[in-house]
């Protein structure tokens, strides 16, 4: 059995994201076991750290037995033994350091959103095409395990023709004074790239997309419910970025979803996200890990009486549907699949035209909530 091992040069590994899930949850893991390639090859990566914070890259690697790490992107892309560049920082640092990989004959791979523009995506996905590089988006919501449960019910034809989505994402973020905040100071600073806009709805792109359908058009409204946050050093500095998001989607075919993303919002209900989606022949709602559905032929009949107390014990009468696979972590499977795309050339779906779609619904979104109207999104 042949072994081939690759360097991956990973750019932000000391933020959250790029340490958590990217570093710890997926490449670690793929050194370890490695990818086994179509000829039988078994593929393993050596991650190169990189990052701007001597000390803690260095705390890092020794953390992990990782013997590279450095301070300079350059020298880490003029590496031969280097062959792709992952990207976990800040948006607003993309754009450069994508340019400097792909110039580097690097295949690169990135968290979302690949930049602040569509064009700014467009540009880096010709610039890979013409230089025979291959390149992807993180699309994590699509291999969270109750996602794949609803797609399966959808590939099986359970919903019959599907009318509409409700989401509910989020949970409350602390302000930083009396508790440390869950999520780092820039995400609620517009001129870092900050905005649960940008974020989220780069998500709901490729997830609306991939299950449902192209989103034709949007109406949001974007908001900034705490104005005043503590940043890192319990420093107060107002929050120029939007902290919570209401829109309507809709989607070719008819589909229209409703999707609130919120930092500002205390959980009651199962899952940090949930998804309902209603069809003629039945209904699932979907979560994180768990998905739960309901057939046309067991739907209750009931009837508004507000005078009477519910007999109708609503969240019982739906059935659980089963794991029926194994369910690795999400992140890590999409590195499988991308290393697999590079080095077998198996599809990848999640390249940077689509990346330019989610950038697309996010300015769109933003757009519909200044100018208070609808938007329709070109394709991209």
């Amino acid at each position: 059995m042949a072994v081939r091992t690759i360097g991956v040069a990973v750019n932000g590994v000391t933020g959250r994201m790029g340490y958590r899930q990217h570093l710890v949850r997926s490449l670690l893991p793929l050194r370890d076991e490695g990818v086994r390639l179509q000829d039988g090859t078994v593929l393993k990566v050596e991650p190169v750290l990189v990052g701007r914070n001597a000390d803690k890259l260095k705390e890092i690697a020794e953390r992990h037995d990782l013997a590279h790490w450095t301070t300079d992107l350059d020298g880490a892309l003029a590496d031969p033994s280097v062959e792709i560049y992952f990207d976990s920082q800040v948006t607003s640092r993309h754009v450069e350091s994508i340019t400097k990989a792909l110039r580097a004959g690097k295949h690169v791979y990135t968290e979302k959103p690949v930049s602040d523009t569509v064009e700014q995506a467009l540009e880096l996905g010709r610039l890979a095409d013409s230089l025979g590089l291959k390149h992807g988006v993180v699309a994590d919501k699509l291999y969270l395990p109750g996602i794949r449960k609803l797609k399966r019910l959808i590939d099986g034809g359970f919903f019959g023709r599907i009318l509409s989505v409700r989401g509910e994402f989020g949970y409350w973020v602390f302000e930083g004074d009396w508790q440390p905040a869950q999520r780092p100071s820039w995400n609620y600073r517009a001129e870092d790239g900050g905005g649960i806009v940008s974020d989220m709805f780069c998500h709901w792109s490729y997830l609306l997309h991939d299950l449902f359908g192209r989103v034709e058009a949007v109406t949001a409204k974007a908001v900034t419910h705490i104005p005043t946050r503590w940043d890192e050093q319990n420093n107060a500095y107002e929050a120029t970025a939007d902290d919570a998001a209401y829109g309507i989607f809709e989607i070719e075919n008819g589909v229209i979803a409703q999707i609130n993303s919120s930092w500002c919002v205390r959980v009651r209900r199962d899952e940090l996200v949930e998804f309902q989606v209603d069809g003629t022949e039945g209904s699932a709602v979907a979560g994180l890990r768990e998905c739960f559905a309901q057939t046309r032929a067991v739907t209750p009949k009931p009837v508004w009486n507000p005078d009477l107390p519910v007999t109708h014990p609503f969240r019982e009468q739906w059935q659980q549907v089963p794991d029926n696979e194994e369910f690795d972590n999400g992140f890590k499977v999409q590195w499988a699949e991308f290393l697999r795309h590079v080095y077998d050339g198996t599809p990848f779906p999640h390249d940077f035209r689509a990346g330019a779609r989610g950038v697309a619904l996010a300015a769109a979104g933003l757009q519909s909530s200044s100018e208070g109207r609808r938007v329709e999104i070109a394709d991209v």
